[in-house]
């Protein structure tokens, strides 16, 4: 009885193996929530417009295109029951394709790149989690999608948030060599891109998915660099090599990168064109910001210095989850646009339950219908996210000389 107590009092220690234990048991638990929200293949789909979002996406009247169904013209939506229309978006695209074809010359409703304009790359970024940097990543590349543009979006966070949010579970559905680590490895594994990419339930919209493996770029990249041949591409190269190999199927390119300035992070900063840097208008996230910017300008000078080339079309800062009726956030945005009056956008992404809520069933707000929520509240966070979008879309046309 003695020994028995004796073994009974002894410390439980906790080892490696409970996390594997309880990734495992969590991962599984997750897998079986998402069977159950989207049976009976998992597969996420997208919502149908009404004839007014279908209308507003086009750049036309409801009117309009009320009279083509009428007269039977160009692709034909589904009539309701109660005589509404509704749209899916390969209609909206497809209307998109027939106003070019029949309508007046010089006005453009398919916004695909010419072969002058330059593809754009841009980079979310930012040094401390919780800015909603996949969350602006995730709406950018749905919003431009959406809007008639031919979008890749790029997990780099081995986190992959962003590839949950589009559907798929990283640990499950995303083996080895199926992140862009599969084209920029430095073995003779490597992949062409086209062959990881994955196509996603909004037309428009591709992705090259994330999972833990892309942390191996980071274990990989110093090995790389001692044992370098002459004719290597650096590792700042790679994704920009990658990208090279696709650029003719897309018009932009959304990197979500990692909450941190590791190779990953510097690849697709020199990968890049543009970049968004969110940011929480708090104290200690400015603070944090602050660091992220001065490690960034170190590392770039040396990758400069490398061989690499540092040069962006735009560069902003993205007030992100702001609180409008609060005094020192409101106070810390004023200080941010005094500190850089022409980097700061002009529209921050308000703080919202609505995307919050759509983020537990792992959607976006342009996925969610409005039904779900009161209107004020999906209205005013809807106009958020749109403001913020369009900023950015105007400043892709500036960067390929449009008007």
């Amino acid at each position: 009885m003695a020994l028995a107590q004796l073994k009974s009092d002894e410390p439980q220690w906790v080892d490696e193996q409970i996390f594997r234990a309880h990734a495992k048991g969590l991962s599984e638990k997750l897998h079986s929530q998402r069977l159950a929200l989207h049976p009976p293949i998992a597969r996420k789909t997208l919502r149908k417009f009404t004839s007014i979002e279908a209308a507003k996406l086009i750049g036309v009247k409801d009117g309009y295109l009320r009279q083509l169904t009428l007269e039977g013209k160009g692709p034909q939506p589904e009539v309701l029951p109660n005589g509404r229309r509704q749209y899916s978006l390969e209609d909206v695209h497809a209307l998109r394709a027939y106003l070019d074809e029949t309508g007046k010359a010089g006005r453009q409703y398919v916004k695909h790149r010419a072969e002058h304009e330059h593809l754009q790359v841009i980079s979310c970024v930012n040094f401390k989690g919780g800015s909603a940097k996949t969350t602006t990543a995730a709406h950018l590349a749905q919003y431009l999608a959406m809007n008639g543009y031919r979008v890749l979006a790029v997990d780099l966070d081995p986190q992959a948030s962003l590839t949950a949010l589009h559907g798929l579970q990283p640990e499950m559905d995303v083996n080895r060599n199926e992140t862009i680590y599969g084209s920029i490895r430095y073995d003779d594994q490597a992949r062409h891109p086209s062959e990881i990419i994955r196509t996603t339930y909004i037309p428009g919209l591709d992705l090259l998915p994330g999972n833990l493996e892309l942390q191996d770029f980071e274990y990989d990249t110093p090995k790389a660099l001692v044992s370098r041949g002459p004719n290597e591409p650096m590792f700042f190269e790679r994704i920009s090599l990658a990208l090279s190999e696709v650029k003719d199927n897309y018009d932009v390119v959304i990197i979500d990168c990692p909450p941190q300035l590791g190779f990953l992070t510097l690849s697709a900063l020199s990968a890049s064109t543009s970049m968004v840097i969110t940011v929480h208008p708090q104290m200690l996230d400015v603070m944090s910001m602050c660091q992220f910017l001065t490690m960034a300008s170190d590392l770039l000078e040396h990758v400069k210095d490398a061989g690499g080339q540092i040069r962006f079309d735009w560069v902003r800062y993205l007030v992100t989850r702001f609180e409008p009726g609060d005094g020192p956030q409101s106070d810390m945005v004023k200080f941010m646009r005094q500190q850089f009056p022409e980097f700061v956008f002009n529209n921050p992404m308000l703080k919202s339950t609505a995307i919050a809520d759509a983020g537990i069933t792992k959607q976006t707000l342009y996925e969610v219908p409005k039904e779900q929520f009161s209107k004020s509240t999906y209205d005013r966070a809807m106009e958020s996210l749109n403001s913020v979008n369009s900023e950015i879309e105007d400043l892709i046309k500036q960067a390929w000389g449009r008007k």
